[in-house]
């Protein structure tokens, strides 16, 4: 089985409204998906979808056997005065590995350490949360997404209200992983997604490829439909 997931026919309704309908979709393993659409069309309900975050009404969602994923949120609700250290914040990537009366291992703090320095932040470890620039969050959490070793990582627009030039060292970052798990990342970046990922998709109440030569300039306005760029 080369899939690391398969939605066949899934169909998800919230309060009588249809977010969701008839989604037939698969992420190889090792693949780079990049996935677009507008605003409400149901992206990061499919994100969490894949994750069991939210239960389809319709239709079967499998995937690989033993599979641990990763997500990195559009935002992550917290109190930037809370007392959290940026390496507290990674290790919340292995609550599910913590023993039950609290606490983590060494073994479990050398991950998260090797994690931070993977996304180039090892100096900002003992940092407290709410120092870091907007780059820098993002990239924190990404470590705390792979810190599991996760085999799909999930991303739901990873570069959003941050700089270009934080933006670019999070395209290296995501580059470096291309073919080691599954990615699939939500994003209005058309431009550096048409260059950089695998294969697009589109999410506007359901999903359909969307080959490069069809992901038109018309979509950063918000104009899905299909149009080729040379017409």
């Amino acid at each position: 089985m080369n899939e690391a997931v398969s939605l066949q026919h899934v169909s998800f309704t919230y309060n009588k409204t249809a977010v969701l309908k008839d989604v037939c979709l698969t992420i190889a393993k090792g693949e780079f998906l990049g996935i677009i659409g507008p605003n409400g069309g149901g992206k990061t309900t499919l994100l969490k979808l894949i994750m069991g975050l939210l239960e389809a009404q319709e239709g079967t969602i499998v995937l690989e056997e033993g599979m641990k994923i990763g997500y990195v949120p559009q935002r992550l609700p917290f109190d930037r005065h809370f007392p959290m250290s940026v390496l507290e914040l990674v290790l919340g990537g292995l609550l599910s590995e913590a023993p039950w009366f609290g606490g983590y291992g060494r073994k479990n703090k050398n991950r998260a350490l090797h994690a931070l320095e993977h996304v180039d932040l090892l100096n900002e470890a003992h940092a407290h949360c709410g120092s870091l620039s907007g780059g820098q969050l993002q990239r924190a959490l990404i470590a705390r997404a792979i810190v599991s070793h996760p085999h799909l990582l999930l991303l739901d627009e990873p570069t959003a209200n941050i700089d270009h030039q934080a933006e670019e060292h999070l395209w290296e970052l995501l580059n470096q992983f291309k073919g080691k798990m599954a990615i699939g990342m939500v994003t209005h970046d058309l431009d550096a997604a048409v260059n950089r990922v695998d294969r697009i998709v589109c999410v506007h109440r359901t999903v359909y490829p969307l080959p490069r030569e069809e992901v038109c300039k018309h979509f950063a306005l918000g104009l899905y439909h299909k149009e080729p760029l040379n017409q």
